[in-house]
């Protein structure tokens, strides 16, 4: 999105609010407007052909998600990356709508083979029925899916059942990190490899968590994110 895009309906304050705040977003994390550069609000209002008001709402969100400040004498600026909060929900949305950075599936990747294996593990131990129900609700809805986004979705699901069934709640809001990226890699994979199959290696992590296995469920998962390596190094060389 580089515009503000207008319509007619009772909703617009809250989706211009909404607009406003993803081209601001936008601009900083493609370096369009650089770390440290001083922001003129008022050009940027009239750029965005919006009230000043709407401008500083927003920018209001940007300040609590770490990408600007204002101060005394220096204005509204943009934040240093070391301060933008970058676990924010938003913040990984917004990352990969543009593809601002696009080794940021990588990056993903790399916190996903820290903490779903563990995960695995721990939910071997401490699963209970809830948690396997859920497992096995999310198993059936990959293999009866009709659609990529159905696909993605169940894909989804299954791996928050395996967050929340660690019984850890710092893990499963983890969940804020993976959601996004994973639901882009899956996109990016389904749609050049539609025959691919994941059933089998979600099923193995799945039973050895039913088991009480936790060195085969740490093991499982350690094979099926290698696969999912394997399909996005894949996709990505096909590019």
């Amino acid at each position: 999105m580089t515009g503000i895009q207008r319509g007619r309906s009772r909703a617009l304050p809250l989706g211009l609010h909404r607009q406003i705040v993803e081209v601001v977003a936008q601009r900083i994390l493609s370096g369009q407007i650089p770390e440290g550069s001083t922001i003129n609000v008022a050009e940027l209002q009239a750029d965005l052909g919006v009230s000043l008001t709407a401008v500083r709402e927003a920018l209001k969100v940007l300040t609590e998600k770490g990408l600007v400040d204002a101060r005394q004498k220096r204005g509204t600026f943009v934040r240093p990356r070391s301060d933008w909060n970058l676990l924010d929900a938003d913040m990984i949305r917004w990352h990969f709508d543009d593809d601002v950075r696009p080794e940021l599936l990588e990056e993903l990747h790399e916190v996903r083979g820290i903490v779903e294996p563990a995960a695995a593990r721990l939910a071997a131990v401490r699963a209970d029925d809830n948690d396997l129900r859920a497992l096995d609700e999310a198993l059936e809805a990959m293999s009866t899916a009709t659609s990529g986004l159905a696909a993605v979705d169940a894909d989804l699901a299954f791996h928050k059942a395996l967050l929340a069934a660690t019984g850890n709640e710092l893990l499963t809001k983890m969940e804020v990190i993976m959601e996004t990226g994973l639901a882009d890699r899956d996109r990016l994979v389904h749609r050049v490899k539609p025959t691919d199959d994941p059933i089998p290696s979600h099923r193995t992590v799945l039973e050895a968590v039913r088991a009480k296995d936790p060195e085969a469920a740490e093991l499982a998962m350690r094979q099926l994110l290698a696969k999912a390596a394997e399909d996005l190094s894949e996709v990505r060389s096909g590019e």
